[in-house]
């Protein structure tokens, strides 16, 4: 790599000289950012040499928003002002969206409440899930009636499939309007969103906005999470209200929601406990209700406790450390042998066969929700509870056990796993004329695990679909919200770099349990395919200063293309370009860029992305060249990789 690409000191840095500016920097690095570009353009599309010195920069109304004054809605309110002082009483922790839905976005925004805006709805709505997955807060995404409001659906669809409480905000014409042609766009949002969410209202009484504020709030904060969709005819959030009077239930979070939360039933705890004292071999999987109900302490004790080992599950990861021994996620080969499994929070029900487990392993599931006990999977005992309160009350009843064989057992499973990792390390290494996806992955795990960062402190967007069936097997999590797993139960093409930017906003503000990590560089990982899809995020992430480092898995196809490669017909309709320069794209946008074409080069490329993210919070792209070839095991072993499901290779549970 050439020296240009090696970071600056950002100002404020030792040996930085006095006079450096921020401005400067960012004039310098837009420059060498867009020579670059312009010379991948050769002649025939050369820029003049004018506009290859206009500097890529934040506009100067970003720091001026940032030292304005923030309004308080106070009476008399506009409709859309109702519903944002609502949202701000709830805790709601960010806006991600694009423009429109202006009223909504601006009361929301005015409120003091932290809001993003991107380059395509789809995107920010992604981001507004990867927020919510890796804080457990809720979060909000806003777009247009029409186009705006279509281009969501899928990442509605994503939330929806992980549980998610996120919030969806629509604009949505004028109940004048209504079947005329002026009102075309008008659509009938609530039966789009059908089945794809927790709950969902189309605001038509001016007097009612409040209300069905509240209803929002309770169907987001109470029993299995879910989306829930409100959208807003201009009737609603234009309305003025001059006194309290003027709205009907009109009252505070006290009057209108419970924070209380089901407890489990004595003797369905006494039975749980009486048939792990059976077990030989017992597992508890943890999943998303885990996190949502903040309950990784009383699962960690009752795991010691009862000596059971513990793998994860979900749409995040991280609630139950890799550095414990009663970690079974990296255990793959044990999992057949669980005679007894408790599931905790598993929202989302695994068919039978989906899971790993034995046919005649028997089944604990808690579970807040009582009709969905049972679904699916055959349950053997039911617990209806919150799962925190359900651990606890299992830790109270249970006495101290042992299971010694068991745990070695998970151990010598875990070693098997991890040398057939080095196995695949090695072959990978041995192709030197691209980036192996086993090169990214092991290299990828020693920089933040066994290196000079402590283990604990980067957060990760797992996605990808090739790409990830070799990094979720390196990818270790040691404390809640670690790891945003993308693809949970919904396979979204190119969420990624829209999911970087809620999990870096959550970061970089230092939202909940990511407190302890705040302004700490986020990894994304992708394929070129994923890219393709969200790339100009790129931008959203430079122009807020996001740092996160986006790894591109670019071997020259859609995934699908292996099962085409014998019909030369159809083939091509899987493949793109070959060694298209996606660090380019990044670098037009702002960002920094690596191109990465032989092994080697990766961890050098890596660690100077993580340098340029840690002193000039800038994010960057990590363009690795591959082949589509190393799909090929015959060709190029191991090959595509398969997965088990639940623990650190799982994809979609």
């Amino acid at each position: 790599m050439d020296k240009a690409r090696k970071s600056t000191k950002q100002p404020g840095e030792p040996g930085t000289p006095p006079n450096f500016s921020r401005r400067t920097f960012m004039t310098k690095a837009a420059i060498g950012a867009g020579a670059t570009a312009v010379a991948a353009l050769g002649t025939t599309g050369a820029a003049s040499s004018a506009e290859t010195t206009r500097p890529i920069k934040v506009p100067d109304e970003f720091a001026a928003a940032s030292k304005a004054p923030l309004k308080k809605a106070g009476f008399p309110m506009s409709g859309a002002e109702v519903f944002a002082r609502v949202c701000k009483e709830e805790g709601l922790a960010a806006l991600f969206c694009c423009p429109g839905n202006y009223n909504v976005q601006n009361a929301i925004a005015l409120e003091g409440i932290p809001a993003y805006s991107g380059r395509h709805e789809g995107a920010m709505c992604h981001a507004a899930d990867a927020f919510i997955r890796i804080t457990g807060e809720i979060a909000a995404t806003s777009g247009t009636e029409g186009p705006g409001f279509s281009d969501m659906i899928c990442a509605i669809a994503g939330a929806n499939a992980a549980r998610t409480p996120l919030l969806v905000l629509a604009s949505n014409m004028s109940l004048y309007q209504e079947d005329t042609e002026a009102g075309i766009q008008l659509q009938y949002q609530q039966p789009a969103t059908e089945g794809l969410k927790k709950y969902g209202k189309r605001l038509i009484t001016p007097a009612r906005v409040h209300e069905y504020a509240t209803y929002a709030f309770r169907q987001l904060r109470s029993g299995v999470p879910g989306p829930v969709h409100i959208d807003f005819p201009s009737e609603v959030y234009r309305a003025q209200f001059k006194t309290p009077g003027d709205l009907a239930y009109y009252y505070d979070k006290s009057k209108y929601r419970t924070d209380s939360r089901p407890h489990p039933d004595p003797k369905d705890i006494r039975a749980a406990v009486d048939l792990l004292k059976k077990a030989q071999r017992p597992i508890i999987v943890s999943s998303n209700g885990v996190f949502y109900s903040r309950a990784w302490d009383a699962l960690k004790a009752l795991a010691e406790k009862a000596q059971i080992p513990v793998v994860e599950s979900g749409a995040m990861k991280g609630q139950f450390s890799d550095a414990s021994p009663l970690s079974a996620n990296a255990a793959p080969g044990a999992l057949a042998s669980a005679d007894v499994v408790l599931l905790a929070g598993q929202y989302c029900m695994p068919i039978i066969g989906e899971f790993a487990f034995g046919p005649d392993a028997k089944y604990i599931r808690v579970d807040p929700s009582p009709e969905d006990i049972g679904r699916n999977l055959p349950i053997d005992i039911g617990i209806v509870s919150c799962e925190k309160a359900a651990l606890e009350a299992l830790f109270n009843e249970i006495s101290p056990m042992k299971h010694d064989s068991w745990i070695a057992e998970i151990a010598a499973a875990r070693k098997k796993f991890e040398d057939e990792l080095d196995g695949f390390y090695k072959l990978g290494s041995s192709y030197t004329d691209a980036v192996h996806p086993a090169v990214i992955a092991k290299e990828l795990a020693d920089f933040l695990y066994r290196g000079k960062i402590p283990k604990e402190e980067t957060t990760i967007a797992s996605g990808g679909y090739g790409i990830a069936r070799y990094t979720r097997r390196w990818l270790r999590g040691y404390r809640p919200g670690q790891i945003m797993n993308g693809a949970y139960q919904y396979g979204a093409i190119g969420p990624d770099v829209g999911y970087s930017i809620g999990v870096a906003a959550a970061v970089q503000n230092g939202v909940s349990v990511q407190a302890p990590y705040k302004g700490h560089p986020v990894v994304c990982i992708t394929g070129d395919a994923g890219f393709g899809y969200t790339a100009m995020e790129m931008e959203t992430l430079s122009k807020y200063r996001l740092p996160v480092i986006v790894i591109v898995y670019n071997n020259n196809a859609w995934g699908t293309w292996s099962g085409n490669r014998n019909n030369a017909t159809t083939l091509c309709l899987h493949l793109f370009q070959e060694n298209v320069r996606y660090d380019r794209v990044g670098e037009a946008l702002g960002a920094h860029g690596e191109y990465v074409t032989k092994p080697e080069e990766f961890r050098p490329a890596l660690e100077r992305s993580y340098d340029i993210a840690v002193k000039e919070r800038r994010p960057s792209v990590i363009n690795c060249q591959a082949k589509k070839e190393f799909w090929i095991r015959e060709q190029y072993p191991p090959g595509s990789l398969g997965k088990v499901e639940p623990g650190c290779m799982s994809y979609y549970h």
